[in-house]
């Protein structure tokens, strides 16, 4: 038998739209082994996701039988089970209690991790997976606070007394990408490596914006019209913009003393601190991995390892 397979207690998976990571879970909950891939909900030929899970899994379900927990966007509408939400605030024990089993064709048993809901002004915020990176990153010793994963969907998450109390949810990559890509915005673009410059100078016109975007974003073709920036700047300038604006709004409450944890890794995460530092706010990265961390508290507190 593998010898990560035999320390092993537990299977979680995180199964994104884009992605999936499956992780081999020890006893105390570190990663012994990990399998990636590129199959997330979107990629999956048919949505046949009891295919992919069996196939994926093999080579550890052929060794021992482990409890198996899942959560992302495999249990949404467009996934595998879909689940319903619990309600902020909520933590470990509440997403514990929520988990929904399902048993694949081949009889193998899994947990999925239900997804977490909020309001604000009178209209619904959701989300799938993040809570369980959450609830991975403050029990592993980042503690309460305001955390930030940069995404298509970025979401600012405030955690207080190890639960997660609020939420928002920012579509600023998918606007980027939007921008960039289908509007007159684009037509002076050069593609290019990381602009730091241009993208700081678009951070501070974001900070600084007075709330009237929709006219400001016509700056990103007018600037280098002109000559103001260069067109190597456009795209990380417009990219600063949106950011900035995001980070304007969702830090406000933030004390000048408080750091904001940001989960995530790359370029994008760097982006993120690079723009909380212009805002001269304070920053850490949270490690890699939490959403395992995140499985094997859930699964604990459900009892399904000891």
């Amino acid at each position: 038998m593998n010898s990560a397979v035999s320390d092993a207690a537990l299977i979680g998976m995180d199964w994104g739209t884009s992605s999936l990571r499956a992780f081999l879970i020890g006893m105390d909950g570190e990663v012994l082994d990990v399998i990636s891939t590129s199959l997330g909900i979107m990629h999956v030929e048919d949505r046949d996701f009891d295919s992919v899970f069996h196939d994926l899994l093999q080579v550890w379900l052929a060794e021992k039988t482990l409890p198996i927990i899942a959560s992302g966007m495999i249990t949404s509408r467009n996934g595998w089970v879909e689940t319903p939400y619990v309600q902020v605030p909520s933590g470990i024990d509440e997403l514990a209690s929520a988990l929904v089993t399902h048993e694949t064709s081949k009889g193998v048993r899994l947990q999925f991790v239900t997804g977490m809901t909020t309001e604000h002004d009178g209209a619904p915020d959701v989300m799938r997976g993040e809570e369980t990176q959450i609830v991975g990153a403050s029990a592993a010793g980042l503690g309460d606070g305001v955390y930030v994963m940069p995404g298509t969907h970025s979401k600012w998450i405030t955690v207080s007394d190890g639960r997660i109390g609020d939420y928002m949810t920012y579509m600023t990559g998918e606007l980027f990408g939007t921008l960039k890509s289908h509007t007159i915005l684009g037509s002076l673009m050069e593609d290019g490596p990381f602009n730091e410059t241009g993208f700081r100078l678009g951070v501070k016109s974001g900070l600084s914006s007075k709330g009237n975007l929709l006219h400001e974003l016509f700056h990103v073709r007018t600037l280098p019209l002109f000559g103001k920036i260069s067109e190597e700047m456009s795209a990380d300038y417009l990219s600063g913009m949106l950011i900035g604006a995001e980070v304007r709004y969702a830090a406000k409450s933030l004390k000048s003393d408080q750091n904001v944890t940001i989960v995530g890794r790359g370029d994008l995460a760097d982006r993120y601190e690079i723009a909380l530092a212009v805002a001269e706010l304070g920053s850490r990265r949270a490690p890699d991995n939490i959403v395992a961390r995140g499985h094997f508290l859930i699964a604990k507190s459900a009892g399904l390892i000891s």
